[in-house]
Parts: C-alpha cells; structure tokens; sequence
C-alpha cells in the first residue's frame, strides 16, 4: 500500500512539473556589473546568475526570486550568425529591465556567456520558470 501512494505521489509531482514546463520564446541582451542595488533585493547579493525581467514578467515585484532556465535558439544579427552554446543556464530575477520590451530580458553578463557570444550583443532564447526540487520517497 505504501509503494502504490509512493507511485501515485511521484506520478502526481511529474504531471505538476510537467504543466508549468512550458517555454516562452523571447530575446535577450545583457548588462554588466555592478548588479546591486537591485529592484528586488536592494543591496543583497545574490550572484551572477541573475536576470533582469521586462515589466509583464517583472509583475510589480512578483517574479522577485522566481528562476528561469534559458537557452539560445539563434541569432538575431548577422554580425554574429552562430552565437549559441548549446548550454542553458539558471538564473533568478533580481531586477526590473525598464527598457526591455515585452519579449526581451536583460541577462547579466555572465549567465549571458554560459549560452552565447557576447559579441552578438542580442540572441534569441527559451525560457521557462525552473524550480529545483529535491525529493525523498524513501521508507525513513
């Protein structure tokens, strides 16, 4: 009985994750430091995977401390018509982006790098919200 609640537990968990997976498609530049103060967190640090988000995301302070994995699809320049990685790279919004359109965030430019060429200045991305958890179905 408890292996079957486990399993009805686990199928559950995946089905939720499954629903708030879904990937916006956008743009993104990046800013350089210094990173604080910051709309969200004042003087706090909180490193440099941090992204600054355009006012819908931003949603007056609500998407403070939210993360994000975003992944470069492609160029939007011919300067650089190649910029992506391959890699993504988590990053929690820390600011607002008062010049980004609705579609953009500001990357800083580390996170930026782990994903693309910083010469390309603007790339194409994926995002979508990213939420770390770690689970124990053990018997203990």
């Amino acid at each position: 009985m408890v292996l079957v609640i486990k399993a009805l537990i686990l199928i559950s968990m995946v089905a939720c994750l499954t629903s708030v997976a879904h990937a916006v498609a956008g743009q993104a530049t990046f800013y350089t430091p210094p990173y604080v103060p910051s709309s969200c967190f004042g003087y706090q640090n909180r490193g440099v995977m941090i992204l600054a988000a355009n006012r819908g995301l931003f949603a007056g302070r609500a998407a403070c401390g939210r993360r994000y994995r975003v992944r470069c699809t492609g160029s939007t320049n011919a300067g650089v018509p190649k910029p992506c990685t391959g890699r993504s790279v988590d990053v929690t919004v820390v600011d607002l982006c008062p010049g980004c359109a609705g579609n953009q965030v500001d990357l800083s430019q580390e996170a930026f790098s782990v994903i693309a060429n910083r010469d390309a200045g603007r790339i194409n991305i994926e995002y979508k919200s990213y939420i770390k958890h770690f689970f124990s179905l053990s018997n203990k």
